[in-house]
């Protein structure tokens, strides 16, 4: 790649893009709706890895609150890079992004369903005590993983709640 890769906040450019980055990277899910919805809520955060002014990568992270509980936390997804530029570290550079930003704001813990081996090297554990909004299928155990933000070795506990784009059972199972 000769361009220079940016990261950042999510421009009015990029958006045209972000469908067709999605589809690229997960040819067999339709997520342009669960993203469409993100992007228009002012709880998301969302990155953008831009080379030129060719969309290559792209992020959101969903701020949550734990029933009963203080402290801010976040949901991480969807992400998605190209598939012409994976294994680049684009992916692992926005989540590395999303989590300086979400920390500088004082969200406490991120959490993520995903794949185990790709998060953990990102520094997320699987696990988390933090229940999400609808059950998991069993299988998916391994995949809710959890990184703490604030210094804290300790795992947060209690139901996340998320905006209205993510209470979707199907999205969880």
């Amino acid at each position: 790649m000769t361009d220079t890769l940016r990261l950042q906040e999510t421009q009015p450019a990029d958006r045209p893009q972000i469908p067709g980055l999605y589809a690229a990277a997960f040819p067999e899910e339709d997520l342009a709706a669960l993203v469409e919805a993100l992007l228009a809520d002012p709880a998301v955060l969302s990155l953008s890895a831009v080379a030129g002014e060719t969309l290559v990568g792209h992020a959101l992270f969903t701020r949550g609150r734990l029933e009963g509980a203080a402290e801010h936390v976040a949901l991480l997804g969807p992400i998605a890079v190209h598939p012409q530029h994976q294994r680049t570290g684009i992916g692992q550079g926005l989540i590395t992004e999303g989590l300086a930003r979400l920390k500088a704001e004082g969200v406490a813990q991120v959490l993520v369903l995903g794949d185990p081996s790709y998060y953990s090297r990102c520094g997320f554990r699987p696990e988390s005590r933090v229940v999400p909004p609808y059950p998991l299928p069993a299988e998916w155990g391994q995949a809710w993983q959890w990184q703490r933000l604030d210094g804290s070795e300790a795992d947060l506990a209690g139901r996340l709640m998320l905006p209205a784009p993510w209470m979707r059972a199907e999205l969880w199972g």
